[in-house]
């Protein structure tokens, strides 16, 4: 975990909310940082990263933790894509894990977990689901289906048991967490805050977040994300090749 350095004010470019259950989607440009902040606790973002000059090349799950040795994100990691480059960077993190393992809800766990809800009975109060939010995300920039990849769920975290059993670890993001995804592309950032697919929660209450955008300065050769494994100095390489 590290702390995050406040925004000067003369570097932010926009601040958004996002509520609970809703969903978003934004290129975020070469030398810019998204601050998500979990704004009540017990937030979850569901998040997929693409190239946005080539929606061909998307954030790659498998390669992007075999590469760095890891099983969850966190300061230091990055989410490379299927072409050996780096979308975004993890520069800072309040939280410590974030869950990459889960995947999304879907209609018929949100039905059996919560009950059905639908917006012609309950209008904004209705129970949405990841997977279904994710899709009309990606309709607006002509994705479908074929484009849902493995995602991200940040501020969530999943513990195994040797027998390799997944179990939710709740209240691990507390009101006011937050993570700093600097990104080194001109990168697609889609999300939902629809509930985990294994939070126990007996109601149906996903949780506020807040993102902001701001001027960021370009990975140094020191960088702890460039550094933090020999894979990574690779794929930063790949990265800077791309815009030459």
């Amino acid at each position: 975990m590290s702390e995050l350095s406040p925004i000067p004010a003369d570097k932010l470019r926009f601040t958004e909310v996002v509520p609970g259950g809703w969903n978003f989607s934004h290129v975020l440009k070469k030398g810019t940082t998204l601050r998500i902040t979990d704004l009540e606790g017990g937030a979850n973002v569901s998040a997929l990263f693409y190239n946005a000059e080539f929606l061909g090349e998307r954030f790659n799950m498998p390669d992007s933790l075999k590469a760095q040795h890891t099983a969850f994100l966190t300061t230091g990691n990055t989410c490379m894509s299927d072409h050996g480059r780096v979308l975004v960077s993890v520069t800072g993190d309040t939280c410590g894990w974030h869950d990459v393992f889960c995947g999304l809800s879907n209609r018929e766990t949100v039905k059996e977990q919560f009950g059905e809800k639908t917006y012609a009975e309950a209008r904004n109060d209705w129970h949405r689901n990841g997977r279904d939010s994710m899709l009309v995300e990606l309709g607006k920039w002509g994705m479908g289906v074929r484009d849902l990849v493995a995602n991200v769920n940040f501020f969530s975290k999943v513990a195994t048991d040797e027998e390799g059993n997944f179990s939710f670890v709740p209240g691990h993001s507390k009101m006011g967490d937050a993570v700093d995804l600097r990104s080194e592309m001109n990168t697609l950032v889609v999300l939902n805050t629809c509930p985990h697919p294994l939070d126990p929660a007996p109601g149906y209450a996903p949780k506020d977040i807040q993102l902001q955008v701001f001027d960021s300065e370009p990975p140094a050769a020191d960088d702890v994300c460039r550094i933090s494994c020999e894979q990574n100095v690779r794929a930063f390489q790949n990265t800077e090749r791309y815009f030459l």
